[in-house]
């Protein structure tokens, strides 16, 4: 039976899970880590495709994005996913594959879930307890989003900027939010 083809509707935002194989690690240390950022930041860029929550898990990553076009989520996560179990493969010494089958993905009524997706994703961490608190872990877009660090890979999706008229009084309102 022929796989059910993904929806994809450009200007939507989208929540993207993507697994390693059989609930595998495919992030072994910070260079994996840096890695998979430097690729996202890359493909996004090229593929116009706007990310503005993200986390890097030890097993998995989730994404928050909005593309600009049908095809540019799908050519990003592509790109991403072939390029990075190329490299993971070549650093670690292994062969086989990486990811578990096809990434997920579900369109988010934006007016109604943004902010509660993005708290969902970048709480993993410390649901999890890799981290005491949301934006100690580095590999996720909280840091950014509470003003703690810049990180280019985010872009704010325009519903984050109606939490206030500053960026102070965004990254406090967001803050709330997460507590």
């Amino acid at each position: 039976m022929a796989r059910l083809p993904r929806l994809t509707l450009a200007h939507h935002v989208h929540h993207v899970i993507h697994r390693g194989n059989n609930r595998q690690p495919v992030f072994l240390d910070e260079d994996d880590y840096t890695q998979m950022h430097a690729l996202l930041l890359q493909f996004a860029a090229q593929y116009g495709v706007a990310v503005h929550a993200y986390v890097l898990m030890p097993t998995h990553f989730h994404l928050l994005a909005t593309p600009q076009t049908a095809q540019a989520l799908p050519l990003l996560m592509q790109a991403v996913g072939r390029s990075y179990a190329r490299w993971f493969n070549n650093r670690h010494g292994r062969s086989g594959t990486l990811w578990e089958g096809r990434y997920r993905s579900t369109v988010v009524e934006a007016e109604r879930h943004l902010l509660e997706a993005m708290v969902h994703i970048e709480r993993h961490p410390q649901r999890d307890g890799l981290a005491t608190g949301a934006a100690d872990w580095l590999w996720s877009s909280n840091a950014h989003n509470l003003g703690v660090r810049q990180d280019r890979l985010v872009k704010a999706h325009p519903l984050f900027w109606t939490l206030g008229n500053t960026p102070f009084a965004r990254e406090a309102a967001y803050a709330e939010r997460l507590n």
